[in-house]
């Protein structure tokens, strides 16, 4: 599916219409999966690390922080989702990046903190990216959970990655746009299975 407003513009409304087309679209079931797998990270103490590109990369440090800390209740609680985004570290980035090359930035940090059963979430638009599937490849052997979210026709990220969660959409900024909500949408669910927060009824 594409957005196509034949050159006349874009009305609000066609802009939502359109966007609640593309929602409806998203296999639930693959969402209803990457929750539950969230889930088990959570009650197995592992780590969730969160990797992506420009607007995928604003997408992953948002997910990473709304895990960590919108889904941590009391600030007491020892129970927590040990997420990150892998997007955040300035330095480490850009030192790799002029040193040994930008497609290694996310497996060089996977490779320092990462082990077997920890979960690695990869947002992509395209599927693409090479530094992007470069850390999926590198999860897939060490035994980590790898989720791709994608859009386009999902690249090679949709076939690489164990699980996926896919947009169907040949237009990169509502994809992102799409993402965002869905990840909102998982954290409104697991604050709802966790009790905390607002979940779902701030939507009623």
């Amino acid at each position: 599916m594409a957005c196509d407003y034949g050159g006349k513009g874009m009305k609000y409304e066609h802009y939502v219409d359109d966007f609640a087309k593309i929602l409806s679209r998203i296999e639930s079931g693959q969402l209803s999966k990457f929750i539950n797998l969230l889930m088990d990270a959570y009650e197995g103490g592992k780590s969730i690390y969160v990797i992506g590109n420009g607007g995928s990369a604003a997408n992953a440090s948002h997910f990473a922080q709304d895990l960590a800390k919108g889904c941590r209740g009391p600030m007491e609680s020892e129970k927590r989702f040990r997420a990150i985004s892998l997007t955040d570290n300035t330095p480490f980035i850009t030192a790799l990046s002029n040193d040994d090359g930008y497609q290694y930035v996310f497996e060089q940090q996977l490779m320092t903190y990462a082990g077997p059963g920890d979960m690695l979430v990869a947002i992509s638009g395209s599927g693409n990216s090479p530094n992007v599937i470069r850390a999926v490849e590198w999860a897939n052997r060490k035994g980590l959970t790898t989720v791709g979210i994608t859009g386009y026709n999902g690249g090679r990220l949709i076939s690489l990655a164990k699980y996926s969660v896919h947009v169907p959409l040949n237009d990169m900024c509502t994809a992102e746009s799409v993402h965002s909500v869905l990840l909102h949408y998982i954290v409104l669910e697991i604050q709802e299975k966790l009790n905390i927060g607002c979940g779902r009824q701030a939507l009623r």
